[in-house]
């Protein structure tokens, strides 16, 4: 693990998840409520690569900001790493929160990204374009609410593991991809169970704050390819994706019908294929 200083006092942690320390470098980036290691799974899909996850703020290993919590602080984050590793024409991968913090570090900082994959990026468009409403558009968000009602504690960590997987939607995650979200993402506690590594409070705020932002009206700057992926549930973000890949320059859409918004997380392979051919598909090669 990599200690990366970003801003608003937040200390990131960012981890190598395997693969060619020498190969071109791949970087993870994670939804709401979970964290870097998550990508195990998929990252072992590309040995060729030197693939690193980080923590966003307040998640895993990372420590909080200080100050108001705003997505473009996700997106200072992606760029920190990018300058502590000196990275240079990077290819990246985000889920959910973590495609809109590529996205909006992109819009930051034009030429960041050589390539970028982005699963349901929490993008929202304008109000009544296409029909597609977010969750921050309620009155009072349900996944705010949720993640204010989620459970901080268990007895152990293999009491989590089957306690979540017995139901949705933690359930539709692969068996081993669970177990990576429950070891790294709970800690010994001092009654002898374990603990939620992120609090709900700042999960919350992130719900909160994910309609804030205004990355859907910048989309036409980014210059780089994108490849919008999307599963097969028919809401938002899923619906929104085609809407994205259009209002890019260079946006691409792809289908996933059989997954859900975990879908990286529920058929590693199957979503690694995918952004395989994709990311390969450059002049030289992607590798």
């Amino acid at each position: 693990m990599i200690t990366v200083c970003s801003t608003d006092g937040a200390e990131l942690a960012l981890h190598e998840l395997g693969g060619d320390p020498q190969g071109r470098p791949l970087l993870f980036c994670h939804a709401t409520g979970f964290h870097g290691r998550v990508w195990r799974a998929v990252a072992d899909e590309f040995p060729e690569r030197r693939n690193l996850a980080l923590d966003f703020r307040g998640y895993g290993d990372s420590t909080e900001q200080d100050g108001v919590l705003r997505w473009e602080g996700f997106a200072d984050d992606v760029l920190s790493v990018v300058d502590s590793l000196a990275l240079d024409e990077v290819q990246a991968v985000g889920h959910s929160k973590g495609g809109a913090a590529l996205l909006l570090a992109e819009i930051a900082r034009p030429g960041t990204f050589e390539r970028l994959a982005c699963f349901e990026p929490i993008v929202f468009p304008p109000m009544g374009e296409g029909g597609a409403i977010g969750p921050g558009d309620a009155p009072e968000n349900p996944l705010a609410a949720g993640a204010r009602r989620r459970r901080e504690h268990f007895d152990s960590y293999e009491d989590a593991i089957e306690r979540f997987a017995a139901k949705k939607p933690l359930g539709l995650l692969r068996a081993d991809v669970l177990e990576d979200y429950v070891r790294h993402g709970f800690q010994p506690d001092a009654d002898g169970g374990i603990t939620l590594k992120a609090r709900r409070e700042h999960e919350a705020a992130t719900y909160d704050s994910g309609s804030l932002h205004h990355a859907y009206e910048q989309l036409d700057q980014i210059a780089c390819p994108v490849l919008v992926l999307h599963g097969g549930d028919g809401g938002f973000p899923a619906m929104a994706a085609p809407m994205i890949a259009t209002a890019l320059m260079a946006g691409d859409v792809r289908a996933m019908p059989e997954l859900g918004h975990f879908g990286p997380l529920e058929d590693p392979v199957a979503f690694a294929t995918e952004v395989r051919g994709f990311l390969t598909a450059g002049a030289d090669g992607g590798a």
